[in-house]
This record gives C-alpha cells, sequence and structure tokens, in this order.
C-alpha cells in the first residue's frame, strides 16, 4: 500500500535535502580537485542563495582540503555571502558620483523603509541589503540595482516608490497563491 492510500502525504524535501542534492548536481561538474574550489563555492552559492556551513564542510571533503582551506578562501572574498539573502537583493551603488549625489540619503531611505540596515535581510526574507563599491551606472547616480533592475536618478520619493510597487507585486502573488 501507498503512503498516499493509507492518507499519508508523499515526502516533502527539507533544507537537508535540497542542499544534498544541489551539492550533488555541483559537485558532477568537477574532478574534485584544490584548483576548483573557488568555482565551485561559487557554483554552491549560486544555487543554494549564500554558503551554508555544511554546504562548506562537504567541498572540503569532496576537493580533499582541510575544512579551514575553504574558509579561508570564502571568507577572503568579498563575493561569498555565509547568511540568506532576500528575495529581492538591494545593491546601493557607494562609488563617488554616487555618493556625491546623494546615495548616503538613498541608502537613510532604503534603511528606514525596510527597518533594516546594511548586510541585513528583513525578517519576512522580501529584501536585503548591502553597499556595492560602484554598479556602472554612474550617469544615472545615485542608483541601485535590486536582483539584475538597475534604478537611477533616485530621489527619496522614487525609493519609497520602488520598494512600495515590489512589495505590492509580492503581496498579489502571495494572495494568488492562496
Amino acid at each position: 500500500m501507498s503512503e498516499s492510500e493509507i492518507g499519508l502525504s508523499p515526502h516533502k524535501p527539507t533544507k537537508g535535502d535540497i542542499m544534498k542534492e544541489s551539492l550533488e548536481t555541483v559537485f558532477s561538474s568537477y574532478k574534485g580537485e584544490e584548483g576548483e574550489l573557488i568555482p565551485i563555492l561559487q557554483q554552491v552559492q549560486e544555487k543554494l542563495g549564500y554558503l551554508p556551513e555544511e554546504a562548506m564542510l562537504e567541498v572540503a571533503k569532496f576537493i580533499g582540503v582541510p575544512e579551514s582551506r575553504v574558509y579561508s578562501v570564502a571568507t577572503f572574498y568579498t563575493l561569498f555571502r555565509f547568511t540568506p539573502i532576500g528575495k529581492n537583493h538591494i545593491m546601493m551603488c557607494r562609488g563617488t558620483a554616487c555618493h556625491v549625489r546623494g546615495a548616503p540619503r538613498m541608502l537613510e531611505e532604503v534603511e528606514k523603509r525596510l527597518g533594516i540596515k546594511e548586510g541585513e535581510t528583513t525578517p519576512d526574507m522580501l529584501f536585503s541589503l548591502e553597499t556595492v563599491a560602484c554598479i556602472g551606472a554612474c550617469g544615472l547616480a545615485p542608483n541601485m540595482m535590486i536582483n539584475k533592475d538597475t534604478y537611477g536618478r533616485l530621489t527619496a520619493k522614487k525609493v519609497a516608490d520602488i520598494l512600495a510597487e515590489i512589495r505590492s507585486k509580492e503581496e498579489e502573488e502571495q494572495d494568488e497563491k492562496q
């Protein structure tokens, strides 16, 4: 008799199951050599959204190096994250052109609207915030990116409107799911 026939729901994958499956997928593309460490970490982060401790331990085992080696490489490069990021990852430019044109005020506006500081994620996992050295859109200063979208010539009102629009879309999506 199957689980569904006796009224049990089929097994839902746990975070551990998802991580294990993701790591197996990543590892299948590599030989397990130490020189592959950075690309493996990049792919793991791409799949999981960040580098959980358990994943880094598995990477160390896979390439046959001490765990401390994986940690030292992962913590050296700023591209690696060790905590989950929000669904909408905000990158506020702090380059010279943006700074001169008001980026610090725009950062304060984002922090005020979301109730988080740089490096934090909202409790609902909807937004995370970080500053970056330069987005490369100096002509649009001050600017920010949210995921892959760039928003330029920011004002406090524009920041408020952008965040409100994203939140509204997320609420609509949640209503449709229910």
